[in-house]
This record gives structure tokens, sequence and C-alpha cells, in this order.
């Protein structure tokens, strides 16, 4: 296919990047460390670290890893945390130590935690105390040998750690019992000797990252994400926004989970490459709570899923907040909703700019050019060094126009997935990755998502794709959140049937229908709606279609 996306690329955008700028990603960290020793790195319940203390912190968990837990290059490490100071320390420094990290959701129940602990032969698991009683049913079928334990407030430092951790266990109950023998304190992990750290002799075909699929579709898988995917993907990300961004001037809100792909790359990296200060937010959910942390900071940047700034926009007090120096403003994981990205700019005076990537490619794609004047309903031009292609069924490209799989080739695609030559070989073919996703392109080389290809409902022959009953199901001013799913029928085979939680308490399903019938052909048109208080979601935010059509 030919990249009509270059002459579309905004001025000073490069057509590629060097995918081995850094020898590695340890590299990259000790630049970071030494560029901006000064500057505050992560802020986390009123505590600031600055990169020179990440520096030695992180050293100091690489050098108790490879000192007296006897772990080194390629040995797995789980991370089991939401975002607190503990999050990044431990990632980086079980990077640091040659080690490759196993991000865990710590929503997991007993059964995936298991499945994922032994799919990848993590020998120890970094662990918040709030989830530990799950581990203690899952570790006895596992192979994991070391426990380290934190708690919430265990990086604030002197009565305020106290404070929280007595606060959190005792009067808040959300340390569940368990009985976990011969865990290792965290504390006694940062409190190692970091001149006894050894730096590893770690190379860009080195794993950086098991980073499992989220098993919405199916079993959970891992990703295999090298050094020289993660290294390729930041160049990647940089290549989009080194006019955008300014080296240790950003100020980032990250809501989403660092366990996840999004935040991982585009936060925790990106930002920490620039020497950015990141504010790591533990519980996005309590969106009162939220818009109070973002009155404490003039942010310039902040990620997130359509649902989490939806739920923003729909936050008393958040219209209010000063957005003067904010200046990005990133969705991804899920589509953004054009009412969300059309109000998103009317109130913050910053365009919600859409990006699209895969935990298979680590995982930046598809991103808006910065110079976009306004939400456009794609997910953008692929970025610099991306090959993209959209086949048929049969694997011929179709015209213009027309949808078909959406196959990425590009340096950030994944090595394959952890033992599963079978599960890699179907999606992954002479470098291609086949991602899933139903897409189409116009003249200017921007692409646009119809819809996930497990997720599209055939209605009497026609394909009817969810995202598009959605976003129309959102314009209606009585809605908060939809989900569209397919529904057996006798007669058409399947139907359209909404889920949705009201913003307006009047708002009844001849409404909505209504509503459809003036906006789309008559064979999409939801026949089944279903009002709930809520839907149900990953730890991402993501609203999953497939929990709703079980």
């Amino acid at each position: 296919m030919e990249k009509i996306w270059l002459k579309r690329y905004p001025e000073g955008m490069p057509e590629t990047i060097d995918p081995e700028h850094y020898n590695s990603l340890l590299e990259l960290f000790e630049k970071s460390f030494a560029d901006y020793a000064q500057y505050p790195a992560y802020t986390n319940m009123g505590k600031t670290l600055t990169y020179q203390q990440v520096d030695e912190k992180t050293k100091a968990v690489a050098s108790y890893i490879q000192n007296e837990l006897k772990l080194g290059r390629g040995d797995k490490v789980a991370v089991m945390m939401p975002n607190l100071l503990q999050t990044p320390v431990t990632i980086l420094g079980v990077l640091r130590a040659g080690c490759t990290v196993v991000n865990v959701n710590p929503l997991y129940t007993v059964r995936e935690l298991e499945h994922q602990l032994n799919d990848s032969e993590s020998k120890a698991i970094f662990i918040l105390a709030n989830f530990a009683h799950t581990l203690e049913q899952a570790l006895p079928k596992t192979s994991v040998k070391h426990v380290v334990l934190t708690e919430i407030g265990d990086m604030l430092g002197g009565f305020k750690k106290h404070l929280v951790n007595f606060v959190v266990k005792h009067f808040k109950k959300m340390v569940p019992d368990f009985s976990l023998p011969n865990t290792i304190p965290f504390k006694e992990v940062i409190a190692a000797d970091p001149t006894k750290y050894q730096k590893p002799d770690v190379t860009l075909s080195d794993l950086a990252f098991l980073q499992y699929t989220g098993g919405t579709t199916g079993v959970s898988k891992g990703a295999m994400l090298t050094h020289g995917n993660m290294v390729a993907n930041l160049e990647q990300v940089s290549g989009c926004l080194d006019t955008v961004l300014v080296k240790g001037k950003e100020v980032v809100i990250t809501a989403l989970p660092l366990y996840h792909i999004f935040a991982l790359t585009a936060n925790c990296l990106t930002f920490m490459k620039y020497g950015g200060h990141n504010i790591l937010i533990t519980n996005p959910r309590d969106m009162p709570a939220f818009v109070k942390e973002l009155a404490k900071v003039p942010f310039t940047a902040i990620t997130g899923v359509n649902t989490l700034f939806n739920g923003l926009l729909n936050t008393p007090g958040f219209a209010d907040l000063d957005f003067s120096t904010l200046k990005m403003s990133l969705g991804g994981g899920m589509a953004v909703q054009r009412p969300v990205a059309e109000r998103w700019q009317k109130v913050t005076k910053s365009k919600l700019m859409e990006g699209y990537g895969l935990t298979e490619c680590a995982p930046l794609v598809t991103i808006c050019p910065h110079d976009l004047e306004a939400y456009n309903g794609s997910i953008g031009l692929p970025a610099p060094s991306t090959d993209i292609k959209i086949v048929d069924d049969n694997g011929n490209e179709t015209p213009k126009g027309e949808p078909g799989e959406l196959c990425v080739k590009g340096p950030q695609v994944m090595a394959g997935y952890y033992n599963r030559p079978d599960a890699t070989a179907e999606c992954l073919k002479d470098g291609w990755f086949a991602t899933g996703d139903i897409a189409t392109y116009d003249d200017d080389g921007f692409f646009y998502i119809v819809d996930r290809k497990k997720d599209m409902i055939l209605v009497s022959g026609f394909n009817v794709f969810p995202n598009e009953i959605e976003e129309v199901v959102a314009m209606h001013e009585g809605v908060l959140e939809v989900a569209a799913v397919g529904v057996p029928h006798e007669v058409s085979g399947e139907q359209v049937k909404v889920f949705i939680v009201k913003k307006d308490p009047s708002l009844t399903e001849k409404d909505i229908i209504a509503h459809c019938r003036d906006n789309l052909t008559n064979y999409k048109v939801p026949k089944l709606v279903e009002f709930r208080d809520e839907l149900p979601k990953t730890n991402v935010g993501k609203i999953l279609r497939r929990a709703l059509k079980e």
C-alpha cells in the first residue's frame, strides 16, 4: 500500500525513526536520570520523587533482585499494583536488574492470577497487600518463589506512611485477611545497597515486558515486547509529539493504570524520556476526588479512555478547572465518541486527539496529528516507520473506503505470544500483525476503525458495527453511557440490543428508538433497549461488550 499519509504529516514529523537509538531501555533511563536529576518525576498522594530519587530507589530494587533474590537476565517478575509511587519504582527496578516485567491487573480473580503467573513462569511477585488474599489462594499452584509485599503508604515517608497504612487497614477495611508466610517487606527492598547494583548486559532483543492481552476475546496471552519494541515505539511517539512536548516542562495526569500498555508507554516511559512530571491517580473512579487532584496542579497533558473523559465532563466542578496550560488530551484503548470529543474541546479548549494502538504493538500504531483543528472521527495517521494495509478475508488489499482487517508492520510489533507458537502464527505473518480490527482509510491517509471483527453484528446478512450504534445513541443528551451488542434472532440471525446508563431519569426506550430511527438505517436501529445503573468495564474503563452479551 502506498504511504499516502506521509503527505499529511505535520511539519517536523519524520517519515522514519531510528529503532536502535538506544541500545536498551536502561540506557534511556540513565540518560533521563542524568539530564533531569532535580526535576520532579512522580507525584502520588502528596509525595513527590525527583529523577535522582527514582534513580537511587530503582537501583536499590535492582540490587535486591540481583543479590538477594538471585534473579537476573530473562527471569520473569510480576508486578501487581495500582498507581502508587511503588509502581514505577518497581517496574524500572525490575528492568534495571535485567529481568522481564510481567504486569498484572490487581483486580484479577484467583483463576486469572494463577493462569498469568503460570503462563509467564514468574519467579517473583511485587504485590500490594490489598490483593494478597487473592495471591494466597493462587500461589500454591504456581512456581513463584519470592513475594514482596507493600502497603499503600510505604513510600510516603514519616508519620504519613504509618497513618495511611493504619487507616487503609483498620478504618477503611481495604486489606482482607491473608496468610502469606516468608514475604519480603517492600521497605527492605528499597533499603538495599544501590552500590552493589551491576548493570546487566541487556540488548534490544531481550524481553522487557510480558504484557498480557485483556482476555476479553478468549484466554489471556503474553505479548513478548522486547527492549527493541519499546525503544522503537518511544522513538515513534517522539516523532509524533516532538514539536508539542517541551523537555523538563510537561505535567501529565496518569489516571489509567501503569500495568496497562497505554499508560505504561504513553505516560510512564514517554514523559520520563522528556523529563516530564507524572501525577499518579490511584483511584480515578472516585471522580469528585479526582477533580480535586486536577485542581492542585497546572497540568499540560492528560491521557484516558472515552469513559474517563465522559466521566470527568459529567462531574461537578470539572468545567470550572483552569485548563490554560492543557495542550494535549489523548484518548485511546477504545473508540472516542464524537459527542464526548466535541464537548471536551468546548469545555477544556483542548482537542481530544485519538490514538490507536494494541498491546502487541507496544502500543502506538496511529495518532491524530497535533495540527488537526478538531476531532474528525479518525484514529489518525500511522506513526513514523509504520506500515499499514487493509485486507479482505482472502488477504487481498481492499480499495480506499472499503472496510477490511487492519494489518500492521513495524519495529514496534511484538516478537510473538509467549510459549504460544500457534497463536503467534495465526496473527503474525511475514512481520505483518493482523489486528482483528475492521478499518477504512481516506484520500489523506487517515484511518477509521469501523469495529472489532469479533464484535460485528450480522443482521440479515448486513454487517452492523457496534461503534456506529454507540456513537449515535451517545449523541442523545439523556444518555450517559452506552454499549451495543448483537443478540440471536430466529429471522434476522442477530438483532441489535443497546444497554444504557441514563443521564436523564425520564429517558425511555421509545425516546432512544425514535432518536436512532432519525440517524440510522432501519436494520441498524436497536430492537431492544435495556437500562442499567452501570455497565461492566475492565479496570481501565473499557466497556465489556462480551460480558453484556453473555
